[in-house]
């Protein structure tokens, strides 16, 4: 395989391009869409958003704390594309978009009511690294469209019709190719090869000493004849 080499750049795609949510007390909440978001830990559960300083949201995020991570589905894209590139200095994003805030479980800033996921997070460390200042929080409560549970009560992201952003362009998620694990799980085996490898060796024996015996029952002396 021919390879091109180019100067270091953010090529870490697909990215999940949330709608991040956060408000200042008494004045109207905002919304911007971050790509640079990810997972960091799993006990206590955090993650991360990295957003420039020079964003609107960046204050907002550094004086109050908090925010809410929400997945961005395939209804919410180009919601999600607009408050990418659209200031909430100049824009009610939520009334723009058409949205719907939604009171939070454990913070003051609202949620997105028409995204799938919602992930209350609480600041615990900013992080200078450049062009970005990257958010470290602890998330506190998630909520979840209650379309997206099963039967069994186990929720089911794949009905969520979730959006991935890769080198500037949205896709929507396709085709289930696995789950966790599924490269060293065991696999199924038909009925003749689940069979214990003595019972048909067993069955063998038992086969060729039926075609020695006579008909009285007994076995036949090989060397009479």
């Amino acid at each position: 395989m021919a390879k091109e080499v180019w100067r270091p750049g953010n090529m870490l795609y697909p990215a999940p391009p949330v709608m991040v949510s956060c408000q200042r007390p008494g004045e109207k909440p905002n919304i911007i869409t971050v790509a640079w978001a990810g997972t960091i830990c799993s006990d206590p559960v955090m993650l991360s958003i990295s957003v420039r300083k020079e964003r609107h949201s960046h204050s907002i995020i550094k004086d109050t704390g908090e925010f809410v991570v929400n997945l961005t589905s395939k209804k919410l894209a180009f919601a999600a594309d607009w408050c990418g590139v659209r200031s909430g200095r100049e824009y009610d994003k939520f009334k723009e978009m058409k949205l719907t805030p939604l009171p939070s479980q454990k913070i003051s800033a609202p949620g997105i009511e028409e995204a799938p996921v919602n992930i209350e997070c609480k600041v615990k460390q900013i992080l200078e690294l450049g062009s970005h200042d990257m958010f470290i929080a602890e998330v506190v409560s998630v909520s979840v469209d209650e379309k997206l549970m099963d039967d069994k009560g186990r929720l089911d992201l794949g009905k969520a019709g979730l959006v991935a952003y890769s080198h500037g362009e949205y896709f929507m998620l396709g085709e289930k190719l696995g789950k966790f694990g599924y490269s060293v799980a065991r696999k199924p085996l038909d009925k003749e090869k689940s069979k214990p490898a003595g019972k048909k060796a067993s069955k063998d024996k038992s086969w060729k000493d039926n075609k020695s015996k006579d008909k009285s029952g007994k076995k036949k002396n090989r060397k009479e004849k």
